[in-house]
C-alpha cells in the first residue's frame, strides 16, 4: 500500500509513468500527464484575438436606427431596445405617459394576441421580459436563449412598434398606475418619493423635473389616441438602439434588417420634428411635504417616527470630464443606514459613516446620491432623524457640503477610487448591466467607453480635482426636498446662507421661549 502510494506520488510530481495492471492483468499504456491522449482530438479552446475581447460593435442602419453588441460567452444572451424617450419629454403633454408605456409593455400586439402569448413564446427559450422607464430612457429588454435570437427580435419590434393599446388593457394600466402611486405614499422607504422631490425643486417645472410618476389628475387623461401622438413623435429609429450581449454582431444585424428596418409603426408615419429638445434648467429651489410618519411601520418592532431631508446641488452632466471626479466624490461621502453589517468594503469608512452615523447616534440615515443626465447633474444627501432634531441635522449636512471643499486625504481618495472601480467591475459581470451600459452609453454618445477607459479615468482623478469640482458645485443654488414633521425645519434662506457660509453653519436663532 506504502509503495503504491509513493508511485502515485511520483507520477503527480514528476510526471514519471507508472506502470498499472488491468485487473485481467494486463498493463495500462505508459502515458505522461503532459503528453497528449492518443486517439483523442486535439481541444479546441473559446479564445479572442486583440480588442475584440472588449470591444463594442455598432452598426448605423439605412433608417438611422444603431445596433450594438458585446460578445460574452454562454448558452444565454440579453437582447433590447432603448428608446430616447422618457418623463422628461412630456412638457407638450400630460405628465404620465412613460409611466403608462412602461405599464402597458409587452401587452398584446399586432402578431401576439396577449402578454400570456408573448410569455410563453419566451418560456420556449428559456426567456423572461421587462421595461424600464427612467427620466431620460425606455428600456425594453428580453433575456433568452441564444437560439431563439430570431424569435426575441421579432417579438422586441412587435411589442415596442406593432402594440395595440386596447381599451381593456389601458383600463388595467390605469388600475395599475394608482396602485402604485397609493403605494408609493404608504411605502416604509421614502427614498423614491424624494426622489421626486428632489428634481421637482432642482429643475422646477422643466426637463428632468418634470414628474415621473403619472399625477393622479392625469390617469383619466391618458387614453390611446395621445399615447400615439406621443409615440409618433418619440419612437422614432433614430431615437432607438437594439444592443445585445452573448451574441455575434453579424447575426444581430441581420435580424436587426428583417425585423425593424422597413416596418411601419401602427400610429403611422413618424414625425421627429415635434421632439422636445429643451436643455435642463438647473433653477434650486425647496419642496416640502409634511406628513404624519408615525403610523408607517407598525408590528412588534415599529420604525420610529422620522423626518427626511434631502439637500442638493448642481454637479454635471455625464458627458462632461467632470462627471469622474464627482463620481469619486459621490463614493468617497459614501454612507447608509445607521445599522449595516460588513466592515470597509461596504462603505463604513466613507465620510457620512465617520463623520455623520458614527458621531450622532441620533441620526438614522445619510446616504450620498449622484443623478447624471446628458445635460445636467445633481449631487445629494438624504439624512432621516427624530423630528425634534431636525435643524441639528440640516446643520451636519451642510457642514459636510462645505467640509468637501478641504483636500482629501490620500488614502481616503484612494480608498473611494478604489471602491469606484471595483463596483464598476463587479456590477460589469452581470449580463443585463453590460446591456444596459451598452445601450444607454450608445444612445447618449454613439459609442461606449470601456471598463479599462473608464478604470484609467477614475485612476488620473486627483484631490485638487475633488476640490475643483466641490467649489464649482457650491456655487449653485441648494435644491431641498423635505418629508414628514416639518415643524423644526430651517427656512430655505437659512440653509442657502449656511451653503454659503464658510463653516456650514446655520444662522444662530435666540428664542425667549421654548
Amino acid at each position: 500500500m506504502k509503495q503504491s502510494v509513493q508511485s502515485v506520488y511520483d507520477y503527480c510530481r514528476f510526471g514519471i509513468a507508472v506502470c498499472r495492471q488491468y485487473s485481467s492483468g494486463s498493463a495500462y499504456p505508459s502515458v505522461y500527464l503532459s503528453t497528449p491522449l492518443p486517439g483523442i482530438p486535439k481541444p479546441v479552446f473559446a479564445s479572442v484575438d486583440g480588442h475584440e475581447k472588449y470591444e463594442t460593435k455598432i452598426t448605423t442602419l439605412e433608417n438611422g436606427l444603431k445596433v450594438a453588441s458585446q460578445n460574452k460567452f454562454g448558452q444565454f444572451c440579453t437582447v433590447g431596445i432603448l428608446v430616447n424617450s422618457g418623463s422628461r419629454h412630456e412638457a407638450k403633454y400630460p405628465s404620465g405617459i412613460a409611466h403608462f408605456l412602461e405599464k402597458l409593455s409587452f401587452s398584446s400586439t399586432a402578431q401576439f394576441e396577449s402578454k400570456d402569448e408573448i410569455l410563453l413564446t419566451l418560456e420556449k427559450h428559456g426567456g423572461i421580459c421587462d421595461c424600464q422607464t427612467s427620466r431620460d430612457t425606455t428600456m425594453y429588454a428580453v433575456s433568452a436563449e441564444v437560439k431563439g435570437l430570431d424569435t426575441v427580435v421579432n417579438l422586441l419590434s412587435d411589442a415596442v412598434l406593432q402594440p395595440r393599446l386596447l381599451d381593456e388593457e389601458i383600463e388595467m394600466t390605469r388600475m395599475a398606475v394608482r396602485f402604485e402611486l397609493e403605494d408609493l405614499n404608504m411605502r416604509p422607504d421614502p427614498e423614491p418619493l424624494l426622489t421626486e422631490m428632489i428634481h421637482a425643486a432642482a429643475y422646477r417645472g422643466n426637463t428632468v423635473g418634470l414628474p415621473r410618476f403619472c399625477p393622479p389628475e392625469n390617469v383619466e387623461k391618458i387614453d390611446r389616441k395621445l399615447l400615439h401622438k406621443y409615440l409618433q413623435s418619440y419612437y422614432c429609429p433614430q431615437r432607438m438602439v437594439l444592443a445585445g450581449v452573448g451574441i455575434e454582431h453579424e447575426q444581430l444585424v441581420q435580424c436587426a434588417r428583417k425585423y425593424l428596418l422597413n416596418v411601419k409603426p401602427v400610429w403611422g408615419a413618424s414625425t421627429p420634428a415635434n421632439v422636445d429638445k429643451s436643455v435642463a434648467q438647473y433653477t434650486g429651489g425647496i419642496v416640502k411635504m409634511v406628513k404624519d410618519m408615525s403610523d408607517v411601520s407598525l408590528g412588534p418592532t415599529p420604525i420610529p417616527e422620522l423626518t427626511h431631508i434631502m439637500i442638493g446641488l448642481e454637479s454635471c452632466s455625464f458627458l462632461e470630464d467632470d462627471f469622474i471626479p464627482f463620481a469619486v466624490l459621490n463614493m468617497m461621502m459614501g454612507g447608509g443606514g445607521s445599522f449595516s453589517a460588513g466592515g470597509p468594503g461596504k462603505g463604513m469608512f466613507t465620510r457620512l459613516y465617520l463623520n455623520v452615523l458614527n458621531r450622532h447616534h441620533w441620526m438614522y440615515n445619510a446616504t450620498s446620491y449622484h443623478h447624471s443626465y446628458e445635460d445636467s447633474g445633481l449631487l445629494c444627501i438624504h439624512a432621516s432623524a427624530d423630528p425634534r432634531q431636525v435643524r441639528e441635522m440640516v446643520e451636519i449636512i451642510t457642514r459636510e457640503f462645505i467640509q468637501m471643499t478641504g483636500t482629501a486625504g490620500e488614502m481616503e481618495l484612494e480608498r473611494a477610487k478604489t471602491q469606484l472601480k471595483s463596483m464598476l467591475m463587479m456590477n460589469l459581470e452581470s449580463r443585463p448591466v453590460i446591456f444596459e451600459d451598452v445601450g444607454r452609453q450608445v444612445l447618449a454618445t454613439g459609442k461606449r467607453k470601456l471598463p479599462h477607459e473608464l478604470c484609467e479615468l477614475i485612476s488620473n482623478v486627483t484631490a485638487s480635482d475633488i476640490k475643483r469640482v466641490t467649489m464649482k458645485m457650491l456655487r449653485s443654488k441648494p435644491a431641498v426636498a423635505a418629508l414628514g414633521d416639518l415643524s423644526e425645519l430651517p427656512s430655505y434662506e437659512d440653509i442657502q446662507a449656511a451653503l454659503s457660509s464658510k463653516d456650514g453653519r446655520l444662522p444662530r436663532i435666540y428664542r425667549l421661549f421654548r
